[in-house]
């Protein structure tokens, strides 16, 4: 699958058929992606904030929404903690993503079951690589170079966290990798 048949795929359940919309959304995806990051999945949806279906796309870095040839609305899936879907009469299946980024709300979601499975699958495969690529990372021979803040440690060691509490690493990993960043 590449960024046209993700981008096709998504506006055809969208029901949105006018090549204009379908070409600014795939030179928006084209023009915000890292070389290295390929698309898996797609659907329709709409933002609180708009009234109007847009597109949901699922890499293997990130969730975005595409609409109307806007800036995406990027969600990191390394910083995703949980995808769930609930159903409202007026505002259809509601997929609701909480990332440590802060939680984002999407509305009237086709397939909103199927995709948060995709969330959360890629989400978590994200996670178990960080991990493996921390746990792979060599120990500093002495001392941490004093460029680096502590808040820079903090906010490594909250990630770390964020990664043990969300399952991605177990207690024996967690607990290396803690007192690798911490000396």
């Amino acid at each position: 699958m590449d960024w046209t048949d993700l981008i096709d795929a998504a506006f055809d359940v969208a029901g949105n058929s006018s090549s204009d919309n379908r070409a600014a959304a795939l030179r928006t995806v084209e023009a915000n992606v890292a070389a290295d990051e390929k698309p898996v999945a797609s659907t329709a949806g709409r933002h609180p904030d708009h009234f109007r279906k847009g597109v949901l796309v699922l890499t293997t870095r990130r969730l975005l929404f595409l609409k109307d040839g806007k800036p995406p609305v990027p969600v990191p899936l390394d910083a995703v903690t949980d995808a769930t879907v609930t159903r409202t009469r007026i505002n259809g299946e509601v997929l609701l993503v909480v990332a440590l980024t802060g939680s984002h709300r999407f509305e009237d979601v086709v397939k909103a079951e199927v995709f948060a499975e995709q969330v959360r699958a890629t989400a978590r495969l994200v996670r178990e690589a960080a991990s493996r690529q921390a746990l792979a990372a060599p120990a500093p021979a002495g001392p941490a170079p004093a460029a680096s803040s502590g808040a820079e440690l903090l906010d490594q060691l909250e990630r770390l966290t964020a990664l043990h509490t969300a399952g991605a690493l177990t207690d024996e990993e967690f607990t290396r990798a803690k007192q690798r960043l911490i000396g």
